[in-house]
């Protein structure tokens, strides 16, 4: 469905280009952004490389270790449906991990791969389990401590402070994770008499 979309709008702007003459605004338009993808993906290196060093120290002090059994209850009071010792579990909490320290591009595979343990648990197969609609809701609230990459585009755009953003990023993160538990936890009692929630996961 996105691939449909994003081929619309870009077939419908050439189409508008070469109707009102602007094609030349469209070309010189691809090169800047294709340029500037570049040059900010070439300077996030930098920053991404600084965290993924941190949280290599902070595992070898045993940092890591730590906060996965901090959010291990957590995990199984959130996902009471899957198995403490299914690799479905682990991935759960390097995933929340990584959201919590604000690395997407962590957070991101460790979020699919939860999904694909999480699927070989599933009934059902063409329908969302609830500890699958769980983990979807954690993800797009995603509770973050330290926006790791928010704070190196903001440098990459030479912010005067590109830290400053990290309490109201909690603040409002704290918000939408406690919005995203209780109505994830409402629409469980709603569906207590089903092993699925509402919506199809194809």
């Amino acid at each position: 469905m996105l691939n449909i979309i994003w081929f619309t709008l870009m077939l419908s702007g050439l189409v508008v280009a070469f109707a009102t003459g602007h094609v030349a605004q469209v070309t010189n338009g691809l090169w800047d952004g294709a340029k500037s993808g570049v040059e900010v993906a070439i300077g996030l290196i930098s920053i991404i490389t600084f965290w993924l060093g941190i949280m290599k120290i902070a595992e070898s002090a045993g940092l890591i270790e730590g906060l996965s059994k901090l959010l291990r209850p957590i995990a199984k009071w959130l996902f009471p449906s899957v198995p403490a010792t299914h690799p479905a579990m682990g991935a759960i909490i390097a995933n929340m991990s990584a959201n919590l320290l604000g690395l997407g591009n962590a957070a991101t595979p460790l979020g699919l791969k939860a999904m694909e343990e999480l699927q070989k648990l599933n009934p059902t197969k063409d329908t969302a389990t609830e500890a699958m609609c769980t983990l979807l809701a954690l993800n797009t609230a995603s509770l973050t401590i330290i926006p790791a990459t928010m704070i190196g585009l903001r440098a990459e755009f030479h912010s005067k402070s590109p830290a400053e953003i990290v309490l109201p990023t909690l603040f409002a993160t704290a918000i939408a994770t406690t919005a995203a538990v209780i109505l994830d936890r409402f629409y469980r009692h709603r569906h207590s008499t089903g092993t699925t929630c509402s919506g199809n996961a194809r």
